[in-house]
């Protein structure tokens, strides 16, 4: 494999600063680091994805070797956009359960979900000593994985009102041009949503702050959380961008990771 410098994530300050109870260590991984190449330039660790298999494997693997962990302790599941949350005492191996989030209180287990411009939502309560990882995209966001999220990690001992969440990479409210059915489906759920909804230079159209809606849902369900503010479509050689592919005509994507574990 092409030797590369290691993963360098970015870190969440509200949950860096969880210094009190569990140790906790976490990251929002960007493409570098990685081994693929062409179009998966860089740290692509999507199953899904074309990319060569033994290449997303190595990737894996470096993600896990940021925890100081194998392989063979890395949990993500199976996403397809719902509002189910799995727990998990180890890994789930190639039988990798229907979900869009997962929780865990097993130290050693590094728990994560993929993105490519969607939501990816790190959560941990370091007192009660249980984190969490949700993929919000605006149908997940819209259809409550974030409340349960919350309510999965709850029923491991956490206290909402410990609980820290942070918003990582994902597509700006710039870059974000939707549909007048979109717009109506958001405020038929709820008149106040017209808020994350600005004009767009398109007739009919408007720009959606998934951003600012994941924040508002996870104040509301009454936890602390924040953004690191990063745009995965704007900044092509930190972040795969489903949309930005999209636009290009490209034929797949990269997938990047984020991911939380209570160190032992």
């Amino acid at each position: 494999m092409l030797a590369t410098s290691p993963p360098q994530p970015i870190e969440s300050d509200l949950i860096a600063q969880a210094t009190s109870g569990t140790p906790i260590r976490h990251g929002f991984f960007t493409r570098h680091g990685g081994v693929s190449q062409g179009i998966y330039q860089g740290l692509n660790v999507g199953l899904g994805s074309n990319d060569e298999r033994d290449a997303v494997i190595e990737n894996r693997v470096r993600v896990c070797g940021h925890f100081n962990r194998s392989i063979d302790d890395l949990a993500t599941p199976h996403q397809i956009h719902s509002p189910d949350v799995v727990v998990a005492t180890g890994s789930f191996g190639d039988e990798r359960p229907k979900a869009d989030a997962v929780v865990t209180n097993i130290p050693g287990v590094v728990i994560g979900v993929l993105t490519a411009d969607c939501g990816p939502i790190l959560f941990c309560d370091p007192d009660a000593g249980v984190v969490g990882a949700a993929h919000a995209g605006w149908r997940g966001a819209l259809t409550g994985v974030l409340e349960n999220t919350i309510a999965a990690m709850e029923n491991l001992g956490a206290d909402r009102r410990s609980i820290r969440a942070s918003l990582g990479p994902s597509i700006s409210v710039r870059n974000y041009e939707v549909g007048p059915e979109f717009v109506e489906r958001f405020t038929d759920a709820d008149p106040d949503n017209q808020r994350f909804f600005a004009d767009s230079d398109r007739a009919g159209h408007a720009m959606f702050d998934l951003p600012a809606y994941t924040l508002h849902r996870l104040k509301r369900a009454g936890v602390a959380a924040e953004s690191t503010g990063h745009c995965t479509y704007e900044d092509e050689a930190a972040f795969f961008s489903y949309r930005r592919t999209t636009h290009r005509g490209e034929p797949d994507y990269g997938r990047q990771i984020a991911a939380i574990a209570i160190t032992e």
